[in-house]
């Protein structure tokens, strides 16, 4: 703490002059220091004089030569501004301090505090409170004691700096108290803080403990449920060999089945022929041995029972046994399945085209559409040739007559129409379905076509009479799909309940059941020879079967996109699939390779057919369009 310089000791009394007391003086000390009287000497005051003038006192003074105390110019030039600028640029660029190499730092200064009497504190006190006449007051009485002597060296010694020394640590007590109350509210903070995670903890640790608990029992269940799983291995083995046999069983009893069924309808077939032979001769010799008026009556009753018999013989039969195919030894063209490009586009329809055929004879290809329409068109001109109208709803599917003179078609208002082109319209309409028709399709001799439903059931139909002769019932699902094996009385279908059924036409019952496929089955595909068969489904998945041993051969992933109908050429090579992408794939069978993949729609295509020749392939899509690629 800085404090201020003690005053000079003042005079007890002034002289009438204005002159203190002639008593002898001395020197006082520095200005801060005061000499204490140690009892014997006598105290000492300052004594008033007047000035006195040089050249009065009668001394001798020497001059001294102005010269010497004149300012020594160095031999350089002054340093100038402009050259204390450059001096330090050209140091900055030489990388030399600009600071000259002798200076040193600046010392901080300090201030050292000397100890203080008494009168001195006192003094000090009342100046630095502007206490100017108790100052007065006080020096006048000090000097009075002092010369009386009633002062004694206590008075007079330097006051002790314990004082200061308590104030200092007071200070410092009341900071620490400050900081003590401060850390204790840290510390209450702190603690409940402390509290809080600790309780925390223990809430975790406990649900920790529960769920290693939980996980302990799942493994223990997982492990008791894998051992008795492992227990049920052998019996599920058994049952699966129960099953094989069985169904081995049920194929040996349904083909005796069917061959006794062929005989049957062979000796009745034999025993209609003996009656009608029967009839004949007792007609005869009715008509030799009566009159001319009981030969006319006769001849009208004869009439009469004719007619019947007519009607009854319009209804067709299915022969007993399955015809030689025609194309098992022929060798028939190939598809190059790598050299295709578009030749020709034709807008056929205002909305999708959903099937497509080609006539059994000729270049003519007929589409049919979800605007309830048919069209025939001169293939590869794409000239429209005839169309038809009468569906109340869209079209699925159609299918020639193998004569060709008739077209079928399928739609969704649950009916199925034939079509003769020589009059030009509807011959038959087939309504026995209560839901949308999917597909139909003409047996190889012409007096029968099938037909598949929405409903879950095919049925098979007799062209001439217009009756249904059997209704295919097991599918849990709609029967997407229907047609016959190649030139048999087998006849095929597909289910949305993912399974392909085989049935035999003449007895209406299901002779086999392909399982393998995980989604709705689209469509199946037969080779030309029958020995080669091919499903998809609407994973986009397809598949080729072995129907001697019922089972599956390989399958192959045309996915993510569904994948709506497939076809083979002439020769059963190569393999086209119409898929919901607006593509059409290629896979050739023999090579087991994929072929050309082909963008043919801007929509899905929904067909794709290659001609007789293999020379063209045709798809439709549901852009109303269908395209020709060579």
């Amino acid at each position: 703490m800085n404090t201020a310089a003690p005053l000079p000791a003042l005079p007890a009394k002034l002289g009438s002059k204005g002159n203190l007391s002639s008593k002898p003086t001395k020197n006082l000390p520095e200005r801060g220091d005061v000499e204490v009287d140690d009892g014997t000497n006598r105290p000492y005051v300052l004594e008033a004089a007047d000035p006195v003038d040089i050249e009065e006192d009668g001394l001798e003074y020497e001059e001294i030569p102005v010269e010497e105390f004149e300012e020594t110019e160095d031999d350089e030039e002054e340093e100038t501004l402009e050259t204390a600028a450059r001096n330090i640029s050209e140091r900055s660029f030489f990388g030399v301090s600009v600071e000259g190499p002798g200076k040193t730092e600046e010392v901080a200064p300090e201030l050292t505090k000397r100890p203080e009497v008494i009168d001195d504190f006192i003094r000090n006190y009342l100046s630095s409170k502007g206490m100017i006449r108790s100052l007065d007051a006080f020096q006048d009485e000090w000097y009075e004691y002092q010369q009386k002597g009633k002062l004694t060296e206590e008075d007079t010694m330097l006051v002790p700096d314990v004082y200061q020394r308590n104030q200092e640590l007071a200070d410092a007590i009341q900071k620490l108290r400050l900081d003590v109350e401060s850390y204790k509210e840290i510390a209450s903070k702190a603690r409940s803080t402390y509290d809080k995670l600790r309780k925390e903890r223990d809430f975790h640790r406990m649900h920790h403990k529960r769920v290693v608990q939980e996980k302990n029992k799942l493994i223990g269940d997982i492990k008791r449920l894998k051992k008795h799983y492992e227990s049920y291995e052998p019996m599920l083995k058994q049952v699966q060999h129960k099953y094989e046999v069985a169904m081995k069983e049920k194929m040996l009893t349904k083909l005796e089945r069917d061959r006794l069924a062929g005989r049957v309808v062979a000796m009745e077939n034999a025993a209609r022929n003996f009656e009608r032979r029967e009839r004949a001769s007792l007609s005869a010799s009715a008509r030799n041995n009566s009159a001319t008026k009981a030969r006319e009556s006769t001849v009208t009753k004869s009439a009469e029972t004719i007619k019947p018999r007519k009607s009854t013989s319009r209804e067709a039969t299915l022969p007993t046994e399955d015809r030689p195919n025609p194309n098992a030894n022929v060798d028939l063209p190939t598809a190059k399945s790598d050299r295709y490009r578009q030749i020709h586009m034709v807008k056929a329809h205002g909305a999708a085209v959903s099937s497509m055929k080609f006539h059994p004879k000729k270049m003519i290809l007929a589409t049919v559409s979800d605007d309830k329409t048919w069209k025939m068109w001169a293939f590869p001109s794409g000239e429209l040739i005839m169309s038809g109208s009468g569906h109340k709803d869209w079209i699925a599917e159609c299918d020639f007559h193998p004569k060709g003179a008739h077209l079928a078609t399928a739609s969704g208002d649950g009916t199925v129409k034939l079509w003769d082109f020589g009059k030009g319209s509807v011959t038959a309409t087939l309504s026995d379905h209560t839901q949308p028709v999917w597909s139909c399709a003409f047996h190889d001799t012409g007096d029968f076509l099938a037909s598949c439903s929405m409903d879950s059931t095919a049925k098979l139909w007799d062209v001439h009479t217009g009756r249904c002769r059997q209704t295919f019932r097991g599918h849990g699902d709609s029967v997407n799909q229907v047609g016959f094996i190649p030139y048999t009385n087998t006849m095929f279908t597909c289910s949305g309940d993912k399974t392909i059924s085989l049935w035999d036409a003449r007895t209406g019952l299901c002779s086999q059941t392909l399982y393998g496929h995980m989604n709705a089955i689209n469509a199946v595909a037969f080779t030309a020879r029958g020995d080669q068969v091919a499903s998809c489904d609407a994973d986009g998945i397809v598949k080729f079967w072995d129907f001697r041993n019922v089972s599956e051969l390989r399958s192959i992933d045309f996915g993510p996109h569904p994948t709506n109908r497939l076809a083979f050429d002439p020769s059963g090579t190569i393999l086209t699939v119409a898929c919901n992408d607006g593509s059409c794939r290629m896979y050739n069978m023999k090579a087991d390779s994929y072929g050309a993949d082909l963008k043919v729609h801007d929509g899905g295509c929904q067909a794709a057919l290659f001609d007789r020749d293999a020379e063209f392939l045709v798809t439709a899509g549901s852009d109303g369009t269908w395209r020709i690629f060579q």
